[in-house]
């Protein structure tokens, strides 16, 4: 590739084939870079164009797996659940906790609230303690002033449910912030939240300018912006069975030395921010191919659980494990924003059938499945953690993508999927399985 240093201006006003001309420069072989980029393109030039405004400065498409998860049961209602990730292990963790689940009640799900929150940060340079006495007027002058934007909201039972005033000039000269929270429904909200921000900051302004306790000289707005930190819209999901379902989970487990083991491990991730991380990162692996699925963003998802596990002053688990007598529990306390109306939803149809194959779902139905699906991603992964080891199962599933690396064969895989099946999996010994394979046939590679 010719990594040529240039500026690219005007980039973005180019039709999609101009674009891919000019990248197409960029390699050795542009012709052969540019058929490559257009091999990924949608065949229906409707849907193409669609895909294509989701993104600035998009010149191709890049196709990720879209797979389901069976018989997940989530409070009493039976789900085949869409994730789109590219790690088999995962849809396969994730679809067999929930088929041994699902016969042991499936995965309890409880929306403890749905609250957003956006802040207006300004610096203030006035009298502070007036404006601490005025402020409930100020609050109900914003609120009030917002009334044709969140008029929609407040039909659906949504709109503008608080805002305070929080003093940071402690820590920054002067550094003030209107903290507000909002319901937002089944939409996730954020053009909603930000556009009563900006709303906010002007008739803040404008307020002030108004009132002659003060210089008209101390507000200055910073900034508007929603917080994907959104601790207070969280959903509850838990799974709960007597530790003797868990005799033989692994053949020769016994249910109560698993149930402790496993309880352990959970422990070990409430206390070691190292092995929270990895924790943690296994409970996403479930919840953002949901997400993704769904057509919601999970940088904001994971932004906020991440943010979430560490409010307590130190990162940590997500997920607790209790044992009280014979009975286990295995909890999840997630908090998530999504949305099943606007963006990606009404627009792109993978989504739209994601949405149809869960039952067209709200909002609150949506964390509850999310949340189950990070669930059972965790059971799976401390499962084997606390058994076999994470890297037997991890890397049989991974056996066919080595096989397509090492250029394998259709005639030899069904060959090394025996060999390797009570054997550990590794790129150099498949590698050399497949060698000698061929030195035994003395027969050439036939894909058929």
């Amino acid at each position: 590739m010719n990594n040529r240093a240039s500026l690219l201006n005007g980039f973005s006003k180019l039709t999609r084939e101009e674009k891919l001309e000019v990248i197409g420069g960029l390699f050795d072989n542009s012709d052969e870079a540019i058929e490559g980029f257009k091999s990924f393109e949608h065949p229906d030039e409707v849907i193409q164009e669609m895909i294509s405004e989701f993104s600035e400065n998009s010149i191709s498409n890049f196709h990720l797996p879209y797979s389901v998860a069976p018989n997940f049961m989530i409070n009493g209602k039976p789900y085949v659940v869409p994730m789109v990730i590219e790690e088999s292990s995962v849809v396969a963790a994730a679809s067999n906790a929930a088929k041994f689940w699902f016969s042991r009640g499936g995965f309890h799900a409880e929306i403890v609230d749905t609250q957003k929150v956006g802040q207006v940060h300004f610096i203030w340079k006035d009298d502070k303690e007036t404006l601490i006495q005025r402020f409930d007027e100020l609050k109900h002058y914003l609120i009030s002033g917002t009334e044709d934007i969140t008029e929609n909201m407040r039909k659906r039972g949504g709109g503008v449910l608080d805002i305070e005033l929080k003093d940071f000039s402690d820590q920054e000269e002067g550094l003030m912030q209107l903290f507000v929270t909002f319901e937002t429904k089944d939409s996730m909200g954020a053009n909603f939240v930000n556009s009563c921000l900006e709303r906010f900051a002007d008739l803040f302004k404008r307020w002030y300018a108004s009132q002659s306790e003060f210089s008209g000289e101390g507000l200055e707005i910073v900034m508007c912006i929603l917080s994907n930190l959104t601790p207070n819209c969280m959903v509850k999901c838990w799974v709960e069975c007597e530790v003797k379902e868990f005799d033989n989970l692994v053949p020769g487990t016994d249910g109560a030395d698993f149930a402790r083991r496993f309880r352990t491990a959970v422990r070990i991730a409430q206390i070691d921010p190292y092995r929270a991380t990895t924790h943690n990162k296994g409970i996403y692996n479930g919840i953002d191919a949901v997400v993704l699925a769904s057509g919601n963003d999970f940088r904001a998802v994971e932004a906020c659980g991440h943010a979430y596990a560490s409010m307590n002053g130190g990162y940590s688990s997500l997920t607790d494990c209790q044992i009280d007598g014979d009975k286990f529990t295995f909890t999840l306390h997630l908090p998530i924003a999504l949305g099943v109306v606007g963006g990606l939803t009404n627009l792109h149809p993978l989504v739209k059938l994601s949405m149809a194959m869960l039952g067209n779902p709200d909002a609150r139905e949506l964390m509850g499945i999310a949340a189950a699906a990070g669930l059972a991603n965790n059971f799976g992964a401390v499962k084997s953690l606390v058994t076999t080891g994470i890297q037997q199962g991890h890397m049989k599933m991974h056996l066919f993508n080595i096989m397509k690396q090492l250029d394998v064969c259709n005639s030899e895989k069904d060959r090394v999927v025996e060999y390797f099946k009570d054997r550990s999996v590794s790129v150099s010994g498949v590698r050399k399985f497949v060698e000698e394979l061929r030195m035994v046939q003395d027969a050439g590679c036939m894909n058929i």
